[in-house]
């Protein structure tokens, strides 16, 4: 890469252009949140097809592609076919780079609509904050692309340079089934010198923040039996041990009394952490006046750096249909981070392996559905991650911080296998208080703006240099 121009004289122009653009982009932004697009099955799927042609004509209406299509891939291993996708792209000129630019359009289900303050997908403003179901994640990151494609076309012209494609997926909350499969059925289209997953967060509402590491993840369901029916716990309780009483001594395991992992063969990372004080985790997390923290060594650490084990669904009795019986059988899922420079895989046989030689009283426990990813380390030393740097520094008028994130992005593993040349980058528009996947999330409207002008000026600036090698 040759002559990284940063400062450009046209800088002002395009801060000034984003500034004027964020109205329609919050409009825009409003109209993609009132879109309930989820993939699971449960959910209507037709939402999903209104979502990705609406992102679609935001695409073709910035005069900048080429082509915008709506396409799908097929799901490895099935007879499906994934969720729609959006594709544009815009064929370099005159020698200059190309950037791939990543989001997603659906979003999680919103839960119990009991605990949203105002309607999931109704956007509404308060306090600084636009909310809604996907507000932050992750349509803001659609709308940051958009915005900063709108904001270098008016300063540049739409015969600009630079090679711009945009990728748009359907799935990533649903794991992604056929993000393989479309990078292959689409590697040309896709094939640029960087990427930008803007899936991530930031330090804080008003400080940048660059992903540098992502832990991976293991999910999967275990079923615990003991039984081969009910039995009345009157009659046989005492003597007969019940799913349940096995299930709960038996995760009971997977963490030490301090609440750390207890899991041999899951790895930890060993690497500084900025400083971040327990105030701080209790207020962005929300802790109760009353609850601990968990775990040892840093509080960054362990979250960036450390696996963790969270149990995230279980299938026994209800409350309200309690009775006096042992029940035979008891499902939970397990959702594991796994640390970076491990692979999902290994986390998964570990675990597999400790359940089973901790399950008492010879209860059979087997394993299903397992979804697998690996972590993510990136390169910091290449040219794109000193641009975006510098772009990040001159939209927030703050150092940018690089971040290790707790949670986990497994599809960066598909693109760097696919495209081993790219630097990755991984933005985002969140701050810790975003809730993500949680009710009442939210997007801080002045970090959207501080976003799409970082990503204005990267891309501008990337328009002023010469394609690498």
């Amino acid at each position: 890469m040759t002559s990284p121009a940063s400062p450009r004289p046209e800088d002002p122009a395009v801060i000034e252009a984003v500034a004027t653009g964020i109205p329609a982009a919050l409009a825009d932004l409003g109209d993609l949140v009132r879109i309930p697009g989820m993939a699971w099955p449960a959910f209507d799927q037709t939402q999903l097809e209104r979502s990705a042609d609406a992102v679609a004509a935001l695409a073709t209406q910035t005069g900048v592609f080429d082509e915008v299509r709506v396409l799908r891939a097929a799901i490895p291993g099935t007879d499906e076919q994934g969720q729609p996708a959006v594709l544009a792209t815009r064929a370099a000129r005159n020698g200059k780079p190309t950037i791939l630019l990543y989001a997603h359009h659906d979003v999680q289900p919103p839960g119990d609509d009991e605990l949203w303050e105002t309607p999931p997908f109704e956007p509404t403003v308060r306090d600084g904050r636009l909310y809604g179901r996907g507000a932050a994640d992750d349509k803001a990151g659609i709308m940051a692309h958009i915005a900063s494609l709108r904001a270098i076309s008016e300063v540049l012209g739409d015969d600009f340079d630079l090679g711009v494609s945009m990728f748009i997926e359907g799935e990533e909350e649903y794991g992604s089934r056929s993000f393989a499969r479309f990078l292959s059925d689409n590697r040309d289209a896709l094939r640029a010198d960087a990427i930008v997953v803007a899936d991530s967060g930031n330090w804080d509402s008003h400080t940048p923040g660059l992903t540098v590491s992502l832990r991976g993840n293991a999910r999967f369901t275990m079923r615990v039996r003991t039984l081969d029916h009910a039995s009345h716990s009157g009659m046989f309780g005492g003597a007969v041990p019940d799913a349940m009483m096995v299930t709960v001594r038996l995760l009971s395991t997977l963490w030490d009394a301090d609440g750390s992992v207890a899991v041999e063969g899951l790895t930890e990372r060993d690497a500084p952490t900025p400083e971040y004080t327990e105030q701080t985790l209790r207020d962005e997390a929300a802790l109760l006046p009353g609850t601990t923290p968990i775990g040892s060594g840093t509080i960054l650490s362990r979250i960036w750096n450390k696996p963790s084990i969270t149990i995230i669904g279980i299938d026994a009795t209800s409350v309200a249909e309690a009775s006096n019986t042992l029940l035979p059988e008891v499902t939970v899922v397990i959702s594991a981070r796994v640390a970076p420079g491990q692979t999902g895989s290994e986390a998964y046989e570990s675990l597999q392996r400790h359940l089973r030689e901790h399950a008492p009283f010879g209860a059979e426990v087997t394993f299903s559905d397992p979804d697998l990813g690996d972590g993510f380390l990136v390169d910091t030393s290449g040219w794109a991650v000193s641009m975006t740097r510098d772009a990040m520094r001159d939209a927030y008028g703050a150092e940018p911080v690089d971040l290790g994130v707790g949670g986990s992005i497994p599809f960066i593993a598909d693109l760097v296998r696919e495209f081993p040349a790219a630097q990755i980058l991984v933005t985002g528009v969140e701050d810790p208080h975003s809730r993500a996947h949680s009710p009442n999330e939210s997007l801080h409207l002045q970090t959207f703006r501080n976003a799409v002008a970082a990503e204005a000026l990267l891309l501008a600036r990337m328009n002023a240099t010469s394609q690498p090698g």
